[in-house]
């Protein structure tokens, strides 16, 4: 005899229905540069020097971003693009779309240190349309010659040794060298080797002296007077343009940014303001 409730017990019971399965959408990719100032100011577009980030320029952009449309890009290679070859052409369409990304009047003064520098001549030849103006800081040779080995020797150093070593030498050095609000910034941005030593080769044996010529763009080149491989040719490279301009910040080294940075900062709001004027 069967209970009311062995019956129901005894009937087949019905696969459970699966439950739907919740798709979250993939998060926006992060975008290689940081914006910051009023949209309707004149732009300014920061390039970073080689295993460096957009980090490097956090002392120009805290200065700047009150009265000019700021930019600092993450390089391929670095950062938040570490993933991606460096190689120029990615370099340069980094560097446009954040023009036309960020800058509504599509026109801005390039800034760049060492590699950041030759990418700023780069730039200015492709897309002239784009640039105001370039600061040249701490890039004022050409890698042949003679002159090529400290480029050399830089690839080779950062694709040889490694990784853990180079990132703690690289730290040792910015919080030794700096102050606390400028050193962190960069050691959080992190140490790009490979990206480095890519730039420092695409860099041999290109030639930067005829580019330069044949802008009509308005060029300040910058060394700090304690740089030994790049200040000493610093007038030689303003001469060298249509409408250059050399400036020496005193006691400042390689990286004359972070050296000087205000002085630094002024500089290049002076090549701005200068800029807006003549516009």
């Amino acid at each position: 005899m069967l209970w009311p409730m062995d019956v129901f017990s005894a009937l087949p019971v019905p696969a459970a229905a699966p439950l739907p399965t919740r798709v979250l959408p993939e998060p926006p990719p992060a975008r290689p540069w940081t914006a910051l100032g009023p949209m309707d100011a004149p732009g300014i577009v920061f390039l970073h020097s080689t295993r460096l980030t957009r980090s490097q320029w956090w002392p120009q952009m805290r200065r700047l971003a009150g009265r000019f449309r700021c930019v600092a890009v993450d390089l391929p290679g670095h950062g938040v693009l570490a993933a991606e070859p460096f190689t120029l052409d990615g370099a340069m369409e980094v560097v446009r779309a954040a023009i036309e990304t960020e800058i509504p009047s599509g026109r801005a003064i390039l800034v760049g240190l060492s590699l950041g520098g030759y990418l700023a001549i780069d730039t200015a030849e492709a897309y002239p349309d784009l640039v105001a103006g370039i600061v040249l800081a701490g890039c004022s040779a050409e890698a042949f010659g003679p002159m090529a080995w400290p480029f050399r020797f830089l690839a080779a150093v950062l694709e040889r040794a490694p990784r853990g070593a180079l990132d703690l030498a690289n730290t040792g050095f910015f919080r030794l060298r700096y102050r606390r609000r400028i050193a962190e910034p960069i050691i959080a941005g992190g140490f790009w080797p490979r990206g480095g030593a890519a730039g420092a080769r695409m860099l041999l044996g290109r030639r930067y002296l005829d580019r330069l010529a044949r802008l009509w763009t308005p060029v300040l080149v910058v060394n700090g007077t304690l740089d030994p491989v790049f200040g000493p040719q610093g007038e030689y490279w303003a001469a060298s343009c249509r409408s250059g301009r050399h400036v020496a910040i005193p006691r400042a080294m390689h990286l004359s940014n972070l050296d000087r940075p205000t002085a630094f900062a002024d500089i290049v709001a002076g090549l701005a303001e200068r800029t807006k004027r003549g516009a």
